[in-house]
């Protein structure tokens, strides 16, 4: 997802040019033209990429109550990180967006499952 989206795209075009990714430096320390995946997933120099990952299925979050207090705790502390450059109502927006997109996503998984099972059963 990181590679297809914007940030993503951003990285692949620049990340050999010292002016847009100096890599010498300590990522604090950094200035980059976007983020990389070390920038979201690994803040503060925590090493628990799962930290700051979104909530769902393959973050281990698949049957987490979504009122828990861990649930809102994930939700936001993710959103936060979007919020070093971008404001904080984008960051919920596009948090939404993602949950949209997840959901159709998995509902088009199952759908993909089951017709491939049909086949299966069918002989092809």
């Amino acid at each position: 997802a990181y590679d297809i989206g914007l940030h993503g795209v951003v990285y692949q075009v620049n990340k050999w040019d010292p002016k847009q990714f100096d890599w010498t430096k300590k990522l604090a320390d950094a200035d980059y033209v976007g983020p990389t995946c070390q920038y979201c997933h690994m803040r503060g120099g925590h090493y628990n990429v799962q930290r700051f990952g979104t909530v769902y299925t393959s973050m281990g979050m698949s049957m987490a109550d979504r009122g828990a207090p861990i649930w809102k705790e994930k939700r936001d502390r993710w959103a936060s990180v979007c919020d070093d450059c971008h404001s904080p109502r984008f960051a919920r927006e596009n948090l939404q967006a993602l949950d949209g997109a997840v959901k159709d996503a998995g509902l088009k998984y199952r759908e993909t499952f089951q017709v491939a099972a049909d086949l299966v059963k069918d002989g092809v």
